[in-house]
């Protein structure tokens, strides 16, 4: 490698180190503190990783995750095992077999968001790859109930909620150009084709709600029924958008919280108010370059791998941090691991029966913090 070479990858590796960098603020905003002690660890099976976000089935049962290789597995209790549950891609026999799991995502699948209708039982998965699928009581094959809007292909699908009502599902589509494999590339970018949707079970058709989004990622429907708020990503805020808006409303879409780094899932807390996972803090470094389009596409250019750099940083540095909001969008509580590196992000903090259960999307294991240790 030449001299020139050798400065272009140092100063495009230092650059998006910087830019990506996983840490937690120590300048936390006002909440109460809680570090992640007596946090149980529980590992997935079967060589995956990333039990990203969870659900429970309407008898209480669960929860149920997606992990890396295309399965969804339930968490059952009595064995204190993961069993097979369902999977989402019908090359089933090839994912069985050893493989690379992010190398082989867009055959096997990857499965993010999950919900259960909760009249029905049917489980639907927002699989990155996929698109939207759907699966009975009795697991097995998911089926793919819709894979583009508006003749525009699913590139990304990432999370949904459903309107207990309606059986209605709000599902984010992350963008129209880049796959979950580059999700680097697509906040250097700029990217702002993400969508948020509605597929309504009773007429088959996906619909439209908002376009334009910088990284639309979680969502989750208000307690009324009234609004739906999504993690924008890229931006690092929650936006609030209105299903029925109030007198007093200034619009459809508002900002609802801007967080100090990405948000990833976004769950309701039975205390009120909402969990958020944050998947990394935004440094300054990274404020600059992507508040430039210039700067992003310049790292996009050079001769690095921004995934593998991103890789090799956060296998050692990485730190997750979940925060819940309150129904103002003001952080009441935070909830990070002062001591180790075993959560280099969190993607969903979802609270049951007074404990916690918490996703990541790059760890092999699920974590579970008990009420008594909080």
């Amino acid at each position: 490698m030449n001299s020139n070479r050798k400065l272009s990858f140092f100063l495009a590796a230092t650059a998006v180190v910087l830019a990506v960098r996983f840490a937690v603020d120590p300048r936390a905003p006002s909440g109460e503190l809680g570090a992640v002690d007596g946090l149980e660890l529980i590992p997935v099976e079967g060589g995956a990783v990333g039990p990203e976000s969870f659900a429970f089935d309407p008898r209480g049962e669960g929860p149920y995750t997606g992990v890396s290789d295309g399965r969804i597995v339930k968490w059952a209790a009595s064995e204190r095992r993961w069993v097979d549950f369902a999977f989402t891609s019908p090359s089933r026999d090839l994912c069985e077999k050893p493989h690379n799991h992010q190398e082989m995502e867009n055959v096997c699948g990857r499965p993010l968001g999950l919900g259960f209708n909760p009249r029905t039982s049917r489980l639907y998965i927002a699989d990155a790859y996929m698109g939207l699928l759907a699966v009975g009581p009795g697991g097995g094959r998911a089926t793919v109930v819709a894979a583009q809007a508006d003749g525009v292909p699913f590139r990304f699908t990432n999370s949904l909620d459903i309107d207990p009502l309606s059986g209605a599902v709000y599902f984010t589509d992350s963008s129209s150009q880049y796959q979950r494999r580059n999700y680097i590339p697509l906040i250097l970018s700029g990217d702002r084709t993400g969508r948020l949707m509605k597929y309504d079970p009773e007429s088959d058709r996906v619909t439209t709600i908002l376009s334009n989004l910088s990284f639309p990622n979680g969502v989750v429907l208000g307690e009324s029924g009234d609004f739906l708020l999504v993690a924008e990503t890229s931006t690092c805020r929650i936006l609030k958008y209105w299903l029925r808006p109030p007198p007093e409303a200034a619009g459809e879409v508002e900002v609802f919280a801007q967080l100090p780094g990405f948000p990833d899932n976004i769950r309701r807390s039975p205390r009120g108010g909402y969990w958020v996972g944050i998947f990394s803090k935004r440094t300054a470094i990274l404020e600059r370059v992507l508040s430039s389009s210039w700067m992003g596409k310049f790292l996009l250019g050079l001769p690095i791998d921004v995934m593998k750099v991103h890789g090799m940083y956060t296998s050692r540095r990485g730190r997750g941090v979940g925060v819940r909001l309150s129904e103002d969008g003001e952080v009441v509580e935070i909830l990070e691991e002062r001591v180790g590196n075993r959560w280099r992000s969190i993607s969903e903090v979802e609270e049951r029966d007074g404990g916690l259960w918490i996703g990541s999307v790059n760890v092999p294991f699920a974590g579970f913090y008990e009420a008594r240790n909080r």
